[in-house]
């Protein structure tokens, strides 16, 4: 993917947060997922290389990994190892989930920077990276595209008020109820449908038990008229109830 369209994609993504109160500059954000990723967002999600370690699963991130090989700065040298990655439903979990680190007190000069370039420093600083011009080639990422530009708060980004963040939360309230209501109705209809398939089974049963092999003898020439008749297209392995009834409209001239 390229520039333009990666950080077009992204941009909205990293705005959102911001407004919501996210301490990531979008720049620094945008900088950090390119940098990190090279414009491909993998099918994991995780655009900033946060690595499993023993972390413990939350709201954003449930716990999956993917084994990748990375390369990473060990004592001066630059080596190749395999790594587990924490995998994402979404470029928002993982998001969500790098504040949750930021959040950190190890990162409070991150969360306190008053410019990207500084953030980018602080990040560095932070250990954030092993790659020790990390910060360079995020403040370059920024400058040649611009993506300060994102940082500005207009409408967009204007933080909500008191009284639109009580009204999305009871809209996040509402909508959660209806997934609760459609999961209990999901769950009747399973049962319902269980119910169902075992009514369906025990009829079968019942008819495999009444079921004859052969036709008898005395209802024979009832089955041969019903067939010639075309009523009935297998005549085999049917109950004696099904062959009374043939022989009863025989008896009556009906076939």
């Amino acid at each position: 993917m390229d520039k333009q369209s990666f950080f077009g994609l992204l941009r909205p993504i990293a705005r959102r947060l911001y407004a919501e109160g996210s301490p990531i500059f979008p720049s620094v954000r945008l900088a950090q997922s390119w940098l990190e990723t090279g414009g491909i967002i993998p099918a994991w999600n995780n655009l900033g290389g946060l690595k499993a370690a023993g972390g413990v699963p939350n709201g954003y991130w449930k716990g999956d990994v993917v084994n990748k090989r990375t390369w990473e700065t060990v004592g001066g040298q630059r080596a190749e190892v395999v790594a587990s990655f924490r995998a994402y439903d979404s470029v928002g979990d993982f998001y969500k989930d790098q504040d949750l680190l930021y959040a950190r007190s190890r990162y409070d000069a991150v969360r306190n920077a008053a410019t990207p370039e500084a953030q980018a420093r602080m990040l560095q600083a932070s250990g954030y990276a092993t790659d020790p011009a990390y910060a360079d080639k995020l403040v370059r990422i920024i400058n040649d595209n611009r993506l300060k530009d994102s940082d500005a708060r207009g409408e967009e980004g204007k933080p909500m008020t008191a009284e639109e963040r009580q009204a999305f939360d009871a809209l996040q309230a509402a909508v959660a109820e209806l997934a609760a209501d459609n999961a209990a109705l999901r769950a009747k209809l399973d049962e319902q449908n269980g119910a169902m398939q075992a009514l369906r089974d025990r009829t079968a049963r019942l008819e495999a038990l009444h079921a004859v092999k052969e036709i008898p003898a005395w209802a024979k020439e009832a089955v041969a008229a019903a067939v010639q008749e075309k009523l009935v297209d297998s005549p085999y392995g049917a109950s004696y109830d099904f062959y009374r009834i043939l022989s009863v409209l025989r008896r009556a001239k009906l076939i």
